[in-house]
């Protein structure tokens, strides 16, 4: 996008025109912290994906296939990647118009690329991917998608992401840590043999000992990883208090440890898992929960910093009200199921008008580095107009802006809202961490 006219920072912008022209300026130029990935710096080798076989694999367009093609599932999952991604062009892109959010994201990062979105094959796609390194394509779409930093999402209970961190290796520092927990606190079960044999001594039972154990485990990987925040995705059946291992396991060892070290608790809530098993990775749903559990979170917690993203649309509001009500809350994203243009543009506008600007719009969710592009693209433009109406409604109410406060505004959405909340700054310092075991200790309620 051309600009042809840039406003002074202290300029009026009186009319319509200006200040769209401006927004959509400052929109496009401000750099982006995606404050949620699944993606992996080059350094974690396999776990770092990228190329037209995994972005055509994309679990999104997995569950779209299904619905354009007679192939049964079983034979789709006996098929390797490269026959699976043939299958989805041929099917969702040659004999289909690519309509869909995931499909035209598709179109969206091949034509930044300079290839041709209407080809007949992948042979052009995968000979230029071919000629690029995990690390010249990094930064390749980190330079078209305007992707300043990128938080992970990492779970020291599998073993090939605790093997990188246990080498010593340095990160990418554009990629940030996050300390995944659900599979601790979701499925105690499969975790405590893991557990056992990391050293630790927990048992199937949450006795006060593996209350314990759990904050040692917690407390270890906050000091290797330095995450930016704790996270933890929750069915849509989740509710504070509940007579509940996962209860128990949040009580007395999650809230506790994220005090202590200061650090945020990210909660993603309502996913219904494998609602159709036979999709895998795709076959996961949506159900609305209950923001009254996240309400008492934040009031149980008044001194715990809390974000939330939830997967149904039916939650946005009740979420928006719970963040007027507790300013420990910072509702973030536009999850999954909502990464929608239309359904962002409405959430968007919606937070504005309850939130103002106290709160992180979007974040990218994207498993494959490529879905930088169409991700941020796409919901750049419709944060964009979002602001527009704000601001115009403003204009028409009596008050002018300027564009150093469309400025100052456009980057607390992007980034300074999330680096504010995370204490970033700090966190990038030299660890200092000092366990205040006086303020909580291991299984204190509250």
């Amino acid at each position: 996008m051309s600009f042809t006219h840039e406003t002074r920072p202290d300029e009026y912008l009186r009319d319509e025109n200006t200040l769209c022209a401006c927004i959509d300026e400052v929109v496009e130029r401000s750099p982006i912290f995606d404050v949620h990935t699944h993606l992996f710096a080059p350094q974690f080798g396999d776990l770092n994906l990228w190329g037209i076989d995994e972005l055509l694999t994309y679990h999104y367009l997995v569950a779209e296939l299904f619905r354009s093609c007679e192939v049964s599932v079983e034979a789709f999952w006996k098929m390797d990647k490269p026959h699976q991604a043939d299958l989805i062009w041929q099917k969702l892109f040659v004999e289909n118009t690519p309509l869909s959010e995931a499909a035209s994201g598709v179109v969206a990062v091949l034509s930044a690329l300079g290839l041709n979105p209407r080809a007949r094959s992948l042979a052009e796609a995968r000979a230029y991917y071919e000629t690029q390194s995990p690390y010249s394509f990094l930064n390749k779409v980190l330079e078209i998608s305007n992707v300043s930093d990128v938080a992970m999402t990492n779970d020291p209970l599998d073993d090939r992401e605790r093997q990188v961190w246990e080498s010593g290796e340095p990160i990418d520092n554009r990629f940030h840590a996050v300390l995944r927990i659900d599979p601790v606190v979701n499925g105690w079960t499969e975790a405590f043999p893991k557990l056992q044999s990391m050293g630790y001594k927990v048992s199937q039972q949450i006795d006060g000992q593996t209350v314990s154990e759990v904050r040692r485990y917690l407390e270890d990987w906050i000091q290797k990883m330095r995450p930016l925040y704790l996270a933890c995705s929750l069915d849509s059946s989740f509710a504070f208090p509940e007579a509940s291992d996962r209860e128990r396991l949040i009580e007395q060892a999650v809230m506790p440890t994220v005090r202590d070290h200061d650090i945020p608790f990210a909660l993603m809530v309502g996913v219904q898992r494998q609602v159709n098993p036979a999709l895998r990775s795709a076959g996961d749903g949506v159900g609305r929960a209950d923001v009254q559990a996240i309400a008492n979170l934040c009031r149980a917690y008044p001194d715990a910093r809390l974000m939330a993203t939830m997967l149904s649309r039916e939650n946005q509001h009740e979420l928006c009200v719970a963040a007027r009500k507790f300013r420990n809350l910072l509702p973030f994203g536009c999850w999954w199921f909502l990464n929608n243009p239309s359904i962002i543009e409405e959430i968007t506008h919606e937070r504005i008008e309850m939130l103002g600007t106290g709160f992180v719009p979007q974040h990218s969710d994207a498993r494959v580095v490529d879905q930088l592009i169409y991700k941020w693209r796409h919901s750049r433009r419709v944060i964009g107009q979002a602001l527009k109406k704000s601001y115009l409604s403003l204009l028409e109410d009596g008050r002018v802006a300027t564009r150093r406060e469309v400025e100052a505004d456009v980057s607390k959405l992007f980034s300074g809202n999330f680096r504010e909340w995370t204490c970033l700054d700090v966190i990038q310092a030299p660890l200092s961490y000092e366990v205040k075991r006086s303020k909580s200790q291991v299984g204190d309620s509250r």
